[in-house]
């Protein structure tokens, strides 16, 4: 039977480690077994933490793409440390997205590819997201029009544009995943990347890209010269 938490010397419990010794003192299986929060019979929180770890081979971008369902298989986790470990990776996603985009400027699809990454690379589902920029390609807005299933999204061009006049951007770059991890796209992506750049053309909006984001890299209309 595993000790419990309170039973190790004080100086390896995870919180007092965090405290006395700083927060980088702690393994990833320390970290998450503060998120645990509590272990179970005959597992400490650590035990815990270690095995759904190794559900996701010891990686934290795999494990960022555990869903509620593949937590709660563990003997020991529930709905709620699961939900806890699910808003803290969340969280993580939002700090890195929002530390990128701050007075963000585009120079190349490797920008555009950077800002949205951490937002849709782990994702199960597609997404269908904007940049609205200024003349000199500062981000205005960031703008999540859609969300769809495994294969696909609705986007509403109109709405689209709405948003842009709105903000009075110069031009847009748009941006969806590929959960699959195909970086080539697909006839509907081509058709909707047509009808949006000509959508913009009627009020002098131009769309400078429209970027595929996967776990393992990206595809730029632009670059491909498909625009």
């Amino acid at each position: 039977m595993s000790l419990k938490i309170k039973d190790w010397a004080l100086e390896d419990r995870p919180r007092e480690k965090l405290l006395y010794k700083g927060i980088s003192s702690l393994s990833d299986a320390e970290l998450l077994a503060i998120l645990i929060g509590s272990g179970s019979n005959d597992k400490s929180a650590v035990d815990l933490a270690r095995e759904i770890l190794n559900i996701a081979s010891n990686n934290l971008n795999r494990l960022g793409k555990l869903d509620i369902h593949d937590l709660v298989k563990l003997k020991g986790i529930g709905t709620a440390k699961a939900i806890n470990i699910m808003a803290a990776l969340e969280l993580g996603r939002r700090r890195k997205s929002a530390e990128i985009i701050e007075s963000a400027k585009i120079k190349s699809s490797n920008d555009v590819y950077t800002i949205f990454n951490p937002l849709l690379a782990d994702l199960a589902h597609e997404e269908f997201w904007l940049l609205y920029l200024n003349r000199s390609n500062k981000i205005l807005s960031r703008h999540k029009l859609s969300q769809g299933g495994i294969s696909g999204t609705i986007t509403d061009i109109r709405l689209l544009i709405k948003k842009a006049i709105e903000l009075l951007a110069s031009s847009i770059i748009i941006c969806h995943n590929h959960p699959s991890g195909n970086l080539e796209p697909s006839e509907a992506d081509t058709r909707i990347t047509q009808k949006i750049k000509e959508a913009g053309a009627y009020f002098d909006i131009s769309l400078l890209d429209h970027v595929i984001v996967t776990d393992n890299g990206y595809y730029s209309y632009a670059d491909s010269g498909a625009l």
